[in-house]
């Protein structure tokens, strides 16, 4: 999931973690697959690849599911005939929400997600209903314990880098998709530990929530991301854990 600069926090307040293992995996693998299925099995000339296969490692899969995952995008072994989707909607409080996904059977994937939207207090939109209140960037987040704010942003700049931002313990480095891979290299040149790495769907604006309808986002889109052929779930929330009921 990502919303607004508090995630990270709210994340953590909800005691979200990666316990589901196998799905975690399931997902990354079918990223990897699809990644080499459009641009090819070498991740120097596939920059989607490239970051696939970071966010994997970075998950501690193995080396052999890795290249399993690869030759199956490529055709060099059988596998399912995966294809990406892409559904969009409004959740509780007119928070908009882009769903990504990697799927082998697009009608029971758009069944799945409508029913989540329904149950969860939003709809689903048609295309390019909330698209257009996004950008799609490159993203890098990375611990700022220990690290001088403008050191990092002056060696993310000069890798290519757009912005970086302050997030409570965390700097969040924005690039344009193509820089993304050069400018996680220059960070990891000087020893500077990623957090995450992605090409991120970003909202230009956000809705601020609180209260009921800040739970209610949270779990409608845990219920999405929770659905086996849900690779990335992007929302424009903006909640405050302290806002939150029961918090």
């Amino acid at each position: 999931m990502a919303g607004h600069s508090k995630w990270k926090q709210i994340k953590h307040y909800k005691a979200a973690t990666d316990a589901k293992r196998g799905a975690l995996f399931t997902k990354l693998i079918r990223e990897i697959t699809m990644a080499a299925k459009q641009g090819g099995g070498d991740p120097t000339g596939n920059a989607r690849l490239r970051t696939a296969i970071d966010a994997a490692k970075a998950k501690s899969m193995p080396k052999d599911n890795i290249e399993r995952a690869i030759k199956k995008g490529t055709g060099e072994l059988e596998g399912e005939t995966y294809s990406e989707v892409t559904y969009e909607g409004y959740g509780p409080a007119g928070v908009a929400i882009i769903v990504d996904a990697v799927t082998d059977n697009p009608t029971r994937t758009v069944a799945d997600v409508r029913h989540k939207f329904s149950r969860g207090g939003g709809n689903m939109g048609a295309s390019n209903s909330v698209a257009w209140m996004f950008e799609r960037k490159g993203q890098i987040v990375i611990p700022a314990a220990k690290l001088d704010e403008d050191t990092v942003m002056e060696l993310a700049l000069d890798a290519g880098a757009e912005d970086l931002r302050r997030e409570e313990d965390l700097y969040v480095i924005t690039t344009q998709p193509n820089d993304l891979h050069a400018v996680r290299s220059a960070l990891e040149a000087k020893r500077i530990t990623i957090e995450e790495a992605e090409i991120a769907m970003l909202p230009k604006n956000t809705v601020k929530v609180e209260g009921k309808d800040a739970d209610s986002v949270l779990k409608l889109i845990e219920a999405l991301e929770d659905l086996d052929d849900v690779q990335k779930v992007w929302a424009n929330f903006d909640i405050d854990v302290a806002d939150m009921a029961g918090a």
